[in-house]
């Protein structure tokens, strides 16, 4: 498999982007998935000046990564999640990534229930135009009350039917959000998926416990396998989340970040 890997800096959540690209240099990740969630996980904000975003990419030149993805979740049900939302569409743009990652609703706890998506299609539709007048991919994670699992997202992004939208499969988001395996749902779907967030998955369907990529309980044999026989090669992109708790230091991030892509290293070359 040629899949690339890479990093999601959202795993260094409450750690800097020096942090987050240290610790991708040292794991042999040459890739980052910036994070750029408002009131989350901030490693950039679209009111970076041209300077702070020159610092940005001497950062990332200096370690060897390169940004290939940018997390920008809004809440793009409203107005000003909106505005934002194509905000970040800029910064991508300035940043020089590939594709934006948004949800359907809030970023966290999301319990909006719709029950007629035909808003939500005209709205995913002017901004799959807006990322593709910035040469953008604009892409929907397996996230939040409605759009759990790949199988959901592919039917939303039918309906859709723009060339600049496609999918971020998120590995155990389909099973915390969606009640699927990554296997069956993500082979099916597999034609949508332009990435996928690597991220594991311990415990009840509904305990947030996302441990280090291949610790928990998700078979990722089967989910490469999945990838495999699709030939799918979206980028896959390192998530940890931990418990609750958080990890206890920086260098507890460090540490399962290697061993996630040592695992991934080696389900690649079975698969």
């Amino acid at each position: 498999m040629k899949n690339p890997l890479c990093l999601n800096s959202n795993t260094y959540h409450g750690y800097s982007l020096e942090e987050a690209v240290a610790g991708a240099r040292a794991a042999g990740i040459g890739n980052i998935e910036i994070a750029a969630v408002r009131g989350y996980t901030e490693h950039a904000r679209h009111e970076m000046s041209d300077a702070e975003i020159d610092e940005l990419t001497s950062l990332l030149a200096e370690h060897g990564v390169v940004a290939i993805g940018m997390c920008g979740h809004t809440n793009i049900l409203t107005d000003e999640g909106r505005a934002d939302f194509v905000r970040n569409l800029d910064l991508a743009a300035r940043l020089g990534v590939r594709y934006v990652v948004t949800s359907t609703g809030e970023t966290h706890d999301d319990a909006t229930v719709i029950e007629d998506d035909a808003e939500l299609v005209g709205i995913l539709r002017e901004l799959a135009e807006a990322a593709h007048d910035r040469g953008l991919t604009l892409t929907i994670e397996t996230h939040g009350n409605n759009y759990g699992s790949g199988a959901l997202v592919a039917q939303l992004l039918d309906k859709v039917d723009h060339p600049a939208i496609a999918m971020t499969y998120d590995t155990a988001n389909v099973i915390f959000y969606g009640g699927v395996g990554p296997y069956e749902d993500l082979r099916e779907n597999a034609g949508h998926v332009a990435s996928l967030h690597l991220k594991d998955k311990a415990g009840e369907q509904t305990e947030w416990n996302f441990p280090a990529v291949g610790t928990g309980d998700i078979d990722f044999d089967a989910t490469f396998a999945a990838l495999a026989d699709t030939g799918c090669e979206a980028p896959l992109s390192i998530e940890i989340e931990f418990t609750p708790a958080g990890p206890e230091s920086v260098e507890a991030v460090h540490s399962a970040l290697a061993l996630s892509a040592e695992n991934a290293r080696q389900l690649l070359a079975r698969h």
